[in-house]
């Protein structure tokens, strides 16, 4: 017998999902969670309302899923798509509108009308002008040498402040502005169906609060974002991400301990920050809660707490990280040159962060594998030597964006030793060393 989305989420729930992103079976069609309610399951899902006349839609997908999702809700329902909510700005939630406002063209019917928070009409223009550097950072967190950043953008028709409260068909969505992964995030209640759309606010793993190559997250705010959607009185929760979660109990319980793990990385980044503490220090330091250390939904498989620690040094601190050495640095090829010839050659470093990364600590191996590239940047035996180290170092990762780097930085060296130029500006082939 097909296993059905309840029996997906019981297992999602008590951890026995190899990948809990992975919508596997049940990707490719509409599944009814709730009486109108549908869940399209994908790398970034849709839910679907359907009414006596509408279509409405919470989240629209990705540039490369937009005509499955089309095919998928037309096959559940033939409603017209009159209004469509945008999460946040992220493309992988804003570009399934295409086929459904062809249809209407199509038909002679009004285009659907897309609501979202005022600010994800400035994040796009933001990624008009920084289209370049996403294109960049998104091939390699995703490891995608064919990924192009898109130009074009379909914008909200209508956005919010704070709050806004929609009716369509008999049903009532009631939205909230909240900050976490975004600083242009909506939820929505929806109490006639007690649904809970939570877009990227939970997401199946480790809140997404620290990216490296990304702009400012809220880990704070998030946390009372959370705290607030506790209390909303939700028995179906469906996230933009993963699998729904089903009980005001068990929706309670992920929300306030997503909170939790929050607020603890908040208190103690915090505490050291205002002890004078440096950055090194603290990222070394914090630590999540232990006792929520085997929640399924709270496993670091794409940020990491060390990252939202940083994160929240940017947003409390600035930059400076304490380190007075740090605040007008030398460039990293003149300093990495010196300590190369007070070792006795970039070849000695190279060996010794081979010795290192045996021994098992890679972190040392990483900083010794990168200053012996950057002293030679030409030697091949060295690449060898760092393809390695963040080769193995990318192999002893869990979290999605460590892995990307990593195997980025690897390849970037196989490139050096094959004679191929890499994929981007890189500091051993640019002329800046």
């Amino acid at each position: 017998m097909p296993e059905t989305v309840f029996d997906y989420a019981e297992r999602a729930w008590l951890g026995d999902l190899d990948d809990i992103l992975d919508g596997g079976s049940f990707g490719g069609e509409v599944h009814d969670v709730a009486d109108g309610v549908g869940w399209y399951p994908a790398f970034g899902n849709s839910i679907t309302f359907a009414t006596a006349d509408d279509l409405i839609l919470f989240d629209t997908g990705s540039p490369f899923g937009a005509a499955d999702l089309f095919r998928a809700v037309r096959a559940w329902t033939p409603n017209p798509l009159t209004t469509a909510f945008y999460s946040h700005g992220h493309i992988d939630h804003v570009f399934g509108m295409g086929p459904f406002d062809d249809e209407a063209a199509d038909l002679g019917r009004p285009r659907p009308i897309v609501i979202a928070h005022e600010a994800v009409t400035e994040r796009f223009a933001r990624y008009a002008i920084t289209r370049g550097y996403n294109g960049v950072i998104n091939r390699r967190q995703f490891q995608s040498s064919t990924l192009e950043w898109p130009s074009v953008y379909r914008l909200p028709d209508v956005t919010y402040h704070e709050t806004m409260t929609i009716s369509r068909g008999g049903l009532t969505f009631r939205l909230f502005h909240v900050k976490g992964e975004t600083d242009d995030a909506t939820i929505a209640y929806i109490p006639q169906r007690k649904v809970l759309c939570m877009g990227d606010m939970f997401l199946w793993v480790a809140p997404n609060c620290g990216n490296p190559q990304k702009v400012q997250r809220y880990p704070a705010e998030w946390a009372r974002a959370l705290r607030h959607a506790a209390g909303l009185g939700a028995e179906i929760m469906l996230p933009s991400h993963g699998a729904p979660v089903f009980g005001p109990d068990r929706i309670a319980t992920a929300l306030l301990e997503t909170a939790e793990w929050l607020e603890s990385l908040v208190e103690q980044t915090l505490k050291l920050l205002n002890e004078g503490a440096r950055l090194d220090e603290i990222i070394h330091a914090v630590r999540p809660p232990a006792h929520l250390a085997e929640r399924p939904y709270l496993q670091a498989r794409y940020d990491e707490p060390e990252f939202v620690v940083r994160n929240l040094w940017r947003q409390y601190g600035g930059w400076y990280d304490g380190n007075p050495a740090n605040l007008k640095p030398a460039p990293d090829p003149i300093v990495a040159r010196a300590i190369a010839e007070l070792a006795g050659g970039a070849q000695v470093l190279a060996d010794t962060a081979l010795r290192a990364a045996a021994d098992g600590d890679l972190r040392l191996a990483g900083h010794l594998a990168e200053m012996a590239a950057l002293a030679a940047p030409a030697d091949e035996a060295i690449h060898r030597a760092r393809a390695e180290v963040f080769s193995a170092r990318a192999k002893a990762e869990r979290s999605l964006m460590a892995q990307g780097i990593f195997t980025w930085a690897a390849a970037e060296s196989q490139s050096i030793i094959n004679g191929q130029p890499p994929e981007t500006r890189s500091p051993f082939t640019s002329g800046t060393s």
